[in-house]
């Protein structure tokens, strides 16, 4: 094995470490993958992230058959196989159960609102799934519909799941959008939010331009609802005929039969 191939699992490891050890998955939850060149390598179920070792990683092929390793892969994998067909720019996915995200997730309350600058500048906003079942072809299926236009997702009564160019920039996404979920949550006990104009998110979103940010922006929502085309801040992503989030991956039929072939073999093995 090559030396980038090492830190890359050195680095895989220590996102599923600090996913345990912030509290964002307890048990066996949660789910992290990469991109390993034309394969994935990837967390097997039923054990702790926290424990996890370099010998219990897998590396499964697109199909989600398994290239190498000894253990099962996750029974959510199906949901990241689908997010990377969709999303040729993903080079990594985190799934986990963070509590603030969890509790937006469960109480139906997509994190969409322009509050933070900083929430806006890098992730904009976070759409929640409608839901589905864990470990069937539903979660893929859900978040398919929303995941070309954001890096960040809640799953309805479910978690959290973050993409980025690679593992700890996936990871620390879920960090950035727990820590806007706490703000939250405490600004609600204090008698609500206050969202930011039109105005003020244009100005951020000037900023952002002239700081040449790279990576998916879901726009905000502070005009109208998620995928408006009547937004009124200019260049917000969620237009409807801003095509950018696309990455020219498959349509999304083809990713739900997909999902469901994997989930068909699955049961076959």
């Amino acid at each position: 094995m090559s030396d980038v191939d090492n830190a890359k699992r050195r680095v895989f490891l220590e996102v599923c470490h600090r996913i345990y050890r912030k509290g964002f998955a307890a048990a066996n939850d949660g789910n992290v993958s990469c991109r390993w060149s034309d394969n994935f390598l990837t967390t097997p179920t039923g054990l702790c992230k926290g424990d996890l070792k370099n010998d219990d990683l897998i590396i499964v092929d697109s199909q989600g058959n398994i290239v190498e390793g000894k253990l099962k892969p996750s029974s959510e994998l199906p949901m990241h196989l689908a997010i990377y067909r969709l999303r040729p720019d993903v080079q990594a996915v985190v799934h986990a159960h963070p509590p603030y995200c969890t509790g937006f997730a469960t109480a139906g309350i997509p994190l969409e609102q322009c509050v933070l600058p900083e929430i806006v500048m890098t992730l904009g906003s976070v759409p929640l799934t409608r839901y589905g079942t864990p470990s069937t072809e539903e979660i893929p299926s859900a978040i398919s519909e929303v995941i070309t236009k954001s890096d960040a997702v809640l799953l309805a009564n479910h978690g959290a799941v973050t993409v980025g160019k690679d593992l700890m920039n996936a990871y620390y996404k879920l960090e950035r959008i727990e820590h806007f979920a706490h703000i939250l949550f405490i600004a609600r006990q204090l008698g609500g939010e206050v969202r930011l104009s039109p105005e003020q998110v244009s100005k951020l979103y000037e900023l952002r331009r002239e700081s040449g940010a790279a990576g998916l922006n879901a726009g905000c929502i502070t005009c109208n609802t998620l995928f408006s085309d009547e937004c009124g801040v200019q260049g917000c992503a969620l237009k409807k005929d801003d095509d950018a989030g696309s990455g020219g991956g498959d349509d999304l039929n083809s990713i739900i039969q997909a999902a469901r072939n994997i989930f068909n073999n699955k049961r076959r093995d």
